[in-house]
């Protein structure tokens, strides 16, 4: 009895410290070249690659190729403010859509609080002056509130999937919608980074005309959203225009995903955005940039875009992945410009 007592005092010790083990490599980095996110957004700095994207404490990865990615343990923001459970009722710390952009001196960071098919939430904002999360000291998020809320029954849009974006002459705008009257755009005030004083948002894009909202495919995802599918705006500065990338249709159902990404170009970046038909986005516009092709990916879509180096410009998405059923990966792509000056793309 004594022999089997203390036989399984051992394997009940060998057991807890494997346990041990098992926790703590799961909090320490691992690599991989194919990085699951959703909602990616990009930044880089010190020779360093950063992909921020939904998570909790949003997900975050760094790469010195963008080809090998080391994910990180733990989310960007450690502490989630206080403001964003008060403000979205069921909000749990899973934040959804970040965005990330350098403007006088900090890096800012934008990120959605909402629960999914409603649009009771909010976008917050956060500063630091570096992204190197290994120093310690300096690497600290500072919360600078709640840019925008939507309430349901009271707002028109839902106030997730912010971009900010830089115009010609420094001024900061914030764009940011998902279904209800779809995309919207509103001027920053560049000290706080909060809403211009006396500025309101206006709607710069929706999935189908007006007309046609009642006549659109039935929402399979929400009964509370609506049939505007359209989302995830990113405003790219190019030649001389501003390209707005969205999102068309279907996100968030492996398989069953039907994503897209379409583009218009303003020369103004209040618009309006005309697609290469000349059609306003903002009556159901949009040209076609990526969608899925049934073999590698399913679906592809919540796009960004950046000037990879003075001579090539970078696409960033993520897509539903045939070969790993359904999850969605890291998309990258190379933008060629055609002649007439819209973007097309190429094998990263």
């Amino acid at each position: 009895m004594k022999h089997r007592t203390l036989f399984t005092f051992l394997i009940l010790c060998l057991l807890a410290t494997y346990s041990s083990a098992q926790r703590r490599w799961r909090r320490q980095a691992f690599t991989t070249d194919t990085l699951m996110v959703h909602d990616p957004v990009m930044a880089y700095e010190d020779g360093k690659f950063y992909i921020f994207s939904t998570g909790m404490g949003i997900q975050m990865a760094t790469s010195t190729d963008l080809r090998t990615w080391s994910v990180q343990p733990r989310g960007a923001l450690t502490t989630i403010p206080a403001w964003a459970a008060d403000s979205v009722p069921g909000f749990r710390g899973h934040i959804w859509a970040p965005d990330i952009i350098h403007y006088n001196g900090r890096w800012w960071m934008t990120y959605s609080c909402s629960t999914f098919g409603r649009n009771t939430s909010a976008i917050g904002i956060a500063s630091s002056p570096t992204l190197d999360f290994t120093d310690s000291l300096r690497c600290v998020w500072q919360d600078h509130g709640a840019i925008v809320c939507s309430k349901g029954r009271r707002d028109d849009w839902n106030a997730i999937d912010s971009n900010i974006a830089i115009d010609d002459s420094d001024t900061p705008w914030l764009t940011w919608g998902s279904f209800w009257d779809g995309i919207q755009l509103v001027r920053l005030d560049p000290f706080t980074m909060h809403i211009a004083e006396g500025c309101k948002p206006k709607t710069i894009a929706r999935r189908v005309a007006i007309a046609d909202t009642l006549s659109a495919e039935p929402n399979p995802t929400s009964r509370f959203a609506g049939r505007n599918a359209i989302e995830a705006p990113f405003i790219f500065s190019h030649a001389g225009y501003y390209y707005l990338f969205v999102s068309h249709d279907y996100c968030c159902r492996g398989m069953q995903s039907n994503y897209k990404v379409a583009v218009g170009r303003s020369r103004n970046i209040e618009g309006p955005y005309l697609d290469a038909n000349g059609r306003d986005m903002s009556n159901g516009g949009g040209t076609l940039v990526i969608e899925g092709d049934k073999k590698e990916f399913e679906a592809t879509g919540h796009s960004a875009a950046y000037h990879l180096n003075s001579q090539q410009d970078i696409f960033i998405c993520h897509g539903y992945s045939v070969k790993h059923g359904g999850q969605a990966i890291l998309v990258k792509k190379l933008i060629e410009w055609t002649p007439d000056g819209w973007p097309t793309l190429k094998d990263f």
